[in-house]
Protein backbone atom coordinates (compact mmCIF):
# COMPACT_ATOMS: atom_id res chain seq x y z
CA UNK A 1 0.00 0.00 0.00
CA UNK A 2 1.00 3.57 -0.73
CA UNK A 3 2.99 5.80 2.28
CA UNK A 4 4.22 2.24 4.33
CA UNK A 5 7.14 2.10 5.23
CA UNK A 6 8.19 -1.98 5.56
CA UNK A 7 10.41 -1.91 8.77
CA UNK A 8 12.59 -5.24 8.68
CA UNK A 9 12.69 -7.87 11.50
CA UNK A 10 16.22 -6.32 12.29
CA UNK A 11 15.54 -3.17 12.31
CA UNK A 12 12.67 -3.90 14.53
CA UNK A 13 14.95 -5.28 16.86
CA UNK A 14 17.71 -2.84 16.60
CA UNK A 15 15.18 -0.02 17.68
CA UNK A 16 13.46 -2.12 20.86
CA UNK A 17 17.09 -3.04 21.75
CA UNK A 18 18.41 1.07 21.97
CA UNK A 19 15.48 1.91 23.41
CA UNK A 20 15.97 -0.41 26.33
CA UNK A 21 19.31 0.40 26.62
CA UNK A 22 18.77 4.09 26.58
CA UNK A 23 15.91 4.40 29.26
CA UNK A 24 18.14 1.77 31.31
CA UNK A 25 16.12 -1.11 31.28
CA UNK A 26 19.03 -3.17 30.40
CA UNK A 27 21.44 -1.18 33.07
CA UNK A 28 24.88 -0.67 32.26
CA UNK A 29 27.27 -3.53 32.93
CA UNK A 30 24.40 -5.59 31.60
CA UNK A 31 25.31 -8.65 29.44
CA UNK A 32 23.51 -9.15 26.44
CA UNK A 33 23.93 -12.35 24.72
CA UNK A 34 22.79 -13.46 20.97
CA UNK A 35 20.61 -16.57 23.10
CA UNK A 36 18.92 -14.68 25.40
CA UNK A 37 17.95 -12.07 22.41
CA UNK A 38 17.07 -14.53 20.27
CA UNK A 39 14.74 -15.94 22.77
CA UNK A 40 13.03 -13.03 24.46
CA UNK A 41 12.16 -11.82 20.80
CA UNK A 42 11.49 -15.15 19.48
CA UNK A 43 13.99 -14.89 16.47
CA UNK A 44 17.08 -17.20 15.26
CA UNK A 45 20.41 -16.36 16.88
CA UNK A 46 22.25 -14.75 13.59
CA UNK A 47 19.15 -12.35 13.64
CA UNK A 48 19.85 -11.55 17.19
CA UNK A 49 23.98 -11.43 16.43
CA UNK A 50 23.40 -8.74 13.62
CA UNK A 51 21.08 -6.57 15.98
CA UNK A 52 23.51 -7.00 18.75
CA UNK A 53 26.94 -5.75 16.36
CA UNK A 54 24.26 -2.56 15.04
CA UNK A 55 24.58 -1.74 18.56
CA UNK A 56 28.05 -2.26 18.89
CA UNK A 57 28.97 -0.24 16.09
CA UNK A 58 26.66 2.81 17.26
CA UNK A 59 28.74 2.63 20.92
CA UNK A 60 25.75 1.19 22.97
CA UNK A 61 27.24 -1.61 23.42
CA UNK A 62 31.01 -2.78 23.68
CA UNK A 63 32.31 -6.18 23.43
CA UNK A 64 35.51 -8.03 23.94
CA UNK A 65 36.75 -11.41 22.08
CA UNK A 66 34.97 -14.41 23.44
CA UNK A 67 32.61 -12.49 25.79
CA UNK A 68 29.05 -11.29 25.41
CA UNK A 69 28.44 -8.13 24.64
CA UNK A 70 27.52 -5.68 27.79
CA UNK A 71 26.29 -2.04 28.00
CA UNK A 72 28.85 -0.05 29.32
CA UNK A 73 29.24 2.18 32.27
CA UNK A 74 30.57 4.79 30.94
CA UNK A 75 33.54 6.81 32.67
CA UNK A 76 35.36 10.67 32.45
CA UNK A 77 37.48 9.35 30.14
CA UNK A 78 34.54 8.64 27.66
CA UNK A 79 32.87 11.98 28.15
CA UNK A 80 36.66 13.28 27.44
CA UNK A 81 37.19 11.20 24.62
CA UNK A 82 33.53 11.94 23.20
CA UNK A 83 33.97 15.69 23.55
CA UNK A 84 37.25 15.80 22.15
CA UNK A 85 35.50 14.47 18.96
CA UNK A 86 32.23 16.14 19.33
CA UNK A 87 34.00 19.68 20.21
CA UNK A 88 35.28 20.54 16.81
CA UNK A 89 32.99 19.40 14.69
CA UNK A 90 30.04 21.16 16.46
CA UNK A 91 32.24 24.66 16.31
CA UNK A 92 32.68 24.25 12.82
CA UNK A 93 29.33 23.36 12.16
CA UNK A 94 27.40 26.51 13.95
CA UNK A 95 30.57 28.30 12.76
CA UNK A 96 29.97 27.89 8.74
CA UNK A 97 25.90 28.10 9.54
CA UNK A 98 26.67 31.30 10.79
CA UNK A 99 28.88 32.50 7.94
CA UNK A 100 26.82 31.39 5.35
CA UNK A 101 23.42 32.88 7.04
CA UNK A 102 21.77 29.32 7.23
CA UNK A 103 19.01 29.27 10.13
CA UNK A 104 17.52 25.99 10.08
CA UNK A 105 14.08 25.72 10.89
CA UNK A 106 14.04 22.14 11.94
CA UNK A 107 16.73 23.06 15.17
CA UNK A 108 14.32 25.75 15.87
CA UNK A 109 11.51 23.16 16.26
CA UNK A 110 14.15 20.82 18.08
CA UNK A 111 13.96 23.72 20.78
CA UNK A 112 10.05 23.85 21.07
CA UNK A 113 9.80 20.63 21.25
CA UNK A 114 12.76 20.05 23.50
CA UNK A 115 10.70 22.91 26.06
CA UNK A 116 7.93 21.07 25.92
CA UNK A 117 8.90 18.12 27.48
CA UNK A 118 6.91 17.66 30.73
CA UNK A 119 9.55 17.26 34.09
CA UNK A 120 8.25 13.54 34.92
CA UNK A 121 9.22 12.40 31.19
CA UNK A 122 11.90 9.76 31.55
CA UNK A 123 15.29 11.03 30.45
CA UNK A 124 15.95 9.23 27.34
CA UNK A 125 13.13 11.47 25.77
CA UNK A 126 14.55 14.84 26.70
CA UNK A 127 17.95 13.45 26.13
CA UNK A 128 16.38 12.52 22.15
CA UNK A 129 15.04 15.58 21.90
CA UNK A 130 18.29 17.50 23.27
CA UNK A 131 20.47 15.47 20.81
CA UNK A 132 18.02 16.47 17.39
CA UNK A 133 18.80 20.14 17.96
CA UNK A 134 22.99 19.70 17.26
CA UNK A 135 22.01 16.95 14.69
CA UNK A 136 19.92 19.49 12.60
CA UNK A 137 22.61 21.66 13.08
CA UNK A 138 24.97 19.37 11.56
CA UNK A 139 22.41 18.35 9.14
CA UNK A 140 21.55 21.48 7.93
CA UNK A 141 25.09 22.00 6.71
CA UNK A 142 24.49 19.59 3.79
CA UNK A 143 27.54 17.84 4.25
CA UNK A 144 27.22 14.33 3.96
CA UNK A 145 30.24 13.00 5.66
CA UNK A 146 30.26 15.15 8.06
CA UNK A 147 26.47 13.87 9.21
CA UNK A 148 28.18 10.32 9.00
CA UNK A 149 30.91 11.23 10.89
CA UNK A 150 28.50 12.54 14.06
CA UNK A 151 25.98 9.69 13.30
CA UNK A 152 29.34 8.02 14.77
CA UNK A 153 29.43 9.39 18.17
CA UNK A 154 25.80 10.05 18.42
CA UNK A 155 24.71 7.09 20.34
CA UNK A 156 27.52 7.28 22.85
CA UNK A 157 26.31 10.99 23.23
CA UNK A 158 23.11 10.15 24.37
CA UNK A 159 24.24 6.78 26.46
CA UNK A 160 26.87 9.32 28.15
CA UNK A 161 24.03 11.63 28.66
CA UNK A 162 21.29 9.21 29.96
CA UNK A 163 23.98 7.67 32.68
CA UNK A 164 25.32 10.99 33.84
CA UNK A 165 21.11 11.79 34.58
CA UNK A 166 21.62 15.30 32.20
CA UNK A 167 23.79 16.71 34.27
CA UNK A 168 23.62 20.23 33.26
CA UNK A 169 19.91 20.12 33.70
CA UNK A 170 16.97 20.92 31.46
CA UNK A 171 16.22 24.31 31.83
CA UNK A 172 19.92 25.39 31.61
CA UNK A 173 20.09 23.22 28.39
CA UNK A 174 16.40 24.54 26.78
CA UNK A 175 18.05 28.03 27.52
CA UNK A 176 21.42 27.95 25.59
CA UNK A 177 20.44 25.87 23.19
CA UNK A 178 17.76 29.07 22.29
CA UNK A 179 20.96 31.15 22.83
CA UNK A 180 22.91 29.86 20.22
CA UNK A 181 20.12 29.49 17.77
CA UNK A 182 19.75 33.26 18.24
CA UNK A 183 23.39 33.73 17.81
CA UNK A 184 22.80 31.99 14.00
CA UNK A 185 19.67 33.86 13.07
CA UNK A 186 21.76 37.22 13.46
CA UNK A 187 24.12 35.99 12.16
CA UNK A 188 27.18 36.49 14.45
CA UNK A 189 29.60 33.49 13.54
CA UNK A 190 31.93 34.59 16.56
CA UNK A 191 29.09 34.72 19.24
CA UNK A 192 27.42 31.28 17.86
CA UNK A 193 30.78 29.51 18.05
CA UNK A 194 31.52 31.26 21.67
CA UNK A 195 28.00 30.34 22.64
CA UNK A 196 28.56 27.02 21.54
CA UNK A 197 31.77 26.31 22.93
CA UNK A 198 30.58 27.16 26.08
CA UNK A 199 27.87 24.93 25.97
CA UNK A 200 29.72 21.90 25.01
CA UNK A 201 32.13 22.63 27.67
CA UNK A 202 29.46 23.34 30.50
CA UNK A 203 28.30 19.81 29.32
CA UNK A 204 31.69 17.94 29.41
CA UNK A 205 32.33 19.35 32.91
CA UNK A 206 28.95 18.39 34.56
CA UNK A 207 28.67 14.86 32.75
CA UNK A 208 32.15 13.82 33.71
CA UNK A 209 31.76 14.77 37.44
CA UNK A 210 28.50 13.23 37.82
CA UNK A 211 29.70 10.20 36.02
CA UNK A 212 32.12 10.35 38.72
CA UNK A 213 29.77 10.27 41.28
CA UNK A 214 27.70 7.26 40.30
CA UNK A 215 30.50 5.64 39.76
CA UNK A 216 31.37 6.12 43.26
CA UNK A 217 28.33 6.09 44.96
CA UNK A 218 27.69 2.61 42.72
Amino acid sequence: MKGLRTVSVVDALVSSLRDRVLNGEIPAGAGVTETDVATAYEVSRPTARIAITALVQDGLLRREAHRPARVPELTRADVEDLFLARVPLELEVVRSLAEDGEVPVAAKRAIDDLAAVGPDTPHSVFVEADLRFHRELVVALGSPRLTRLYQVIAGEIHLSMVQSRLALGRDRIVAEHAAIFDALTRPSADLAVDLMRAHLQGARAAMAERLDDVRRSG
